[in-house]
């Protein structure tokens, strides 16, 4: 076994993760569609294909793909719709550099060894670019639909990842799990990732303490809506990840950029809005801080998607980029 340092060196040669995740640097991303759809559930998906390549030669670092298999009205978002594997390969063909993500296939209600034969594949066809985001998700009433229990979710989970890294970087592996199934070193799966393992990041919490996320997997993505607090969870986060190589930092967050380039900071329900120059000093100070990515979900936004992301290419990744 390799120590934790030498894993976190090991990553910091795989060109997706280091795109996203890079020590003292901060860059940025958009959660897909690439669409604002402020009042429906259900996106549209026009023009999907063309915003990813633009997105891809705008320099932005990912493209974060939601699991959402069914839609629930009393929740009233489906994300891209479409299933995140197949939308990651359909992505790798139209873009060319940009890290494809997942945010996050929720983990309790697939099969972890298919979820690691799928993961591998694609990042085997993309070129080593994928990062393998995992969650328990915030649905409980899809888990009767999977057959699956709600309240072991926490345990299945850490089960899950151990089992994905097993089959993934160890060839004829042996594992025994109490809620998957039993490897006795006679099956060995296939493809293997491009590079040494795969990069595996939380989303969310998924009902795990801070401290095994660092000891377990390479980064954590967590949903934010209050900047004031970014101080504290970082500290807690550090804490967590002390001794354990670099763990990275992202969060995620539904936005919306005013036309007005100097328009302040202001908290609308779930999502937050502002101006370019206030959006420069705060990716500046959380910068400063201590993020190393920030995911745009831009369904709530009332201007055009591709006007926002403009802007945004052009007024603000070159004040990152140029450091």
């Amino acid at each position: 076994m390799t120590d934790k340092n030498t894993q976190a060196q090991d990553l910091q040669d795989h060109a997706a993760y280091r795109r996203v995740f890079t020590p003292g640097k901060l860059s940025f991303g958009f959660i897909m569609p690439l669409e604002a759809y402020p009042d429906s559930p259900f996106p549209t998906l026009q023009d999907h294909t063309r915003l990813a390549r633009m997105a891809d030669e705008a320099g932005f670092a990912a493209l974060w793909m939601r699991d959402v298999p069914f839609y629930d009205p009393q929740f009233g978002d489906t994300g891209q719709m479409l299933d995140p594997m197949v939308y990651l390969g359909y992505l790798a063909a139209h873009t060319s550099r940009i890290t494809l993500g997942t945010a996050g296939i929720v983990l309790p209600l697939r099969d972890p060894i298919i979820v690691a034969k799928q993961a591998a594949s694609v990042d085997q066809l993309t070129g080593g670019r994928l990062l393998l985001g995992l969650s328990t998700g915030d649905r409980p009433v899809e888990y009767p639909a999977f057959g699956a229990d709600f309240e072991n979710r926490a345990e299945r989970f850490q089960e899950a990842i151990s089992l994905i890294r097993t089959v993934t970087e160890e060839t004829f592996p042996r594992a025994e799990t109490r809620h998957y199934g039993k490897l006795e070193g006679k099956l060995d799966l296939i493809p293997k990732p491009r590079a040494k393992r795969l990069p595996l990041v939380v989303v969310g919490r998924a009902r795990q303490d801070l401290d095994w996320i660092a000891r377990n997997t390479d980064g954590w993505i967590g949903h934010m809506s209050d900047f004031s607090r970014m101080d504290e969870l970082l500290d807690r986060w550090r804490a967590g990840a002390q001794g354990q190589g670099f763990k990275p930092y992202g969060y995620g967050s539904f936005f919306e950029l005013d036309a007005n380039p100097a328009a302040p900071l202001r908290y609308l329900g779930n999502r937050f809005t502002m101006g370019r120059k206030a959006l420069i000093d705060l990716w500046t100070l959380q910068q400063e801080q201590g993020v190393n990515h920030v995911a745009l979900n831009l369904k709530p936004s009332r201007r055009p998607v591709e006007e926002v992301m403009q802007e945004l290419a052009e007024f603000v990744l070159p004040q990152f980029h140029n450091q």
